[in-house]
């Protein structure tokens, strides 16, 4: 539920339900009561707001629970990481078949 991922995003950023209710321009009491699925249809503003504060797309707070997070600082390392690897936005392409081998193999090895 979206109050579950707003929850857990919150807390994994180490943001008080103060803190983000503030930034986000909501009261408190109504950043609670969507957290704890009281309220579990707010408006698109209030999740654009609360998602803008939180530096997430909005479908990361709609999507699925326990759905692992990816700060875009995250991103940022990886890319940088490829590039010192010398791999090029073209090369993703190349080993996308590779990656979807890895990607079964695990799933193989889970089951």
């Amino acid at each position: 539920m979206i109050g579950t991922n707003i929850n857990r995003i919150r807390r994994a950023k180490n943001l008080t339900l103060s803190e983000l209710a503030e930034r986000a321009g909501v009261s408190k009491s109504y950043l609670s009561n969507i957290e704890r699925n009281l309220n579990d249809n707010p408006s698109i503003q209030i999740v654009e707001k609360i998602a803008e504060v939180l530096k997430v797309e909005v479908v990361t707070l709609l999507g699925a629970e326990n759905e692992p997070i990816i700060t875009n600082n995250e991103w940022t390392e990886f890319i940088s990481e490829l590039k010192e690897l010398g791999i090029t936005k073209p090369d993703i392409d190349e080993y996308r078949v590779i990656f979807e081998f890895i990607k079964w193999k695990n799933k193989q090895d889970q089951q």
